[in-house]
């Protein structure tokens, strides 16, 4: 089963390449601060299966249809997705004790890409930001694949302006 995560859009056009990456995602991950429900709309009438939350900047709108924590078991691998987990400093044994039932905790906010496990083998993943890449190099998406219990294949993808 071949995953897209991403987080942060910001209602911004979303670049061709997550389009396309939309398009080969059999399910696709937003971790909030879409800003927009066209955004929503949007990833809605193409993705597959959609797993969102909403994020700190999300309005009235975007809160009363997408929950703070979404949970999902795929293949076999349980997966949390939220917007905010707090500052880097204790990031994986505050989210380990947080989200004790999930193994993969997607999540966005800080548009830094992270990929880290924690004490207990919670695997923490931020895709950063398709559209608003802040003090990275480039905006970036996360692409993986789940099977048979196991997360493989866990790729950061640059987005270069070619790309948008």
């Amino acid at each position: 089963m071949r995953l897209l995560m991403m987080s942060d859009t910001h209602s911004r056009k979303l670049p061709a390449a997550l389009w396309a990456a939309v398009d080969q995602a059999d399910v696709v991950f937003h971790a909030g601060d879409w800003v927009d429900e066209a955004t929503l709309d949007a990833l809605l009438g193409r993705a597959k299966r959609l797993v969102g939350v909403y994020g700190n900047n999300d309005g009235p709108g975007l809160r009363a249809r997408l929950p703070l924590v979404a949970t999902v078991t795929l293949e076999g691998v349980r997966f949390a997705v939220v917007h905010e987990t707090g500052g880097k400093d204790g990031r994986e044994k505050r989210c380990a004790a947080a989200y004790p039932d999930a193994d993969v905790l997607v999540f966005g906010h800080s548009h830094i890409p992270w990929d880290t496990p924690a004490p207990n083998g919670l695997r923490l993943l931020n895709p950063g930001s398709p559209t608003d890449r802040r003090r990275q190099p480039h905006a970036t998406y996360l692409t993986a694949t789940v099977s048979e219990g196991s997360l493989s294949e866990v790729t950061l993808h640059p987005i270069v302006p070619a790309d948008a």
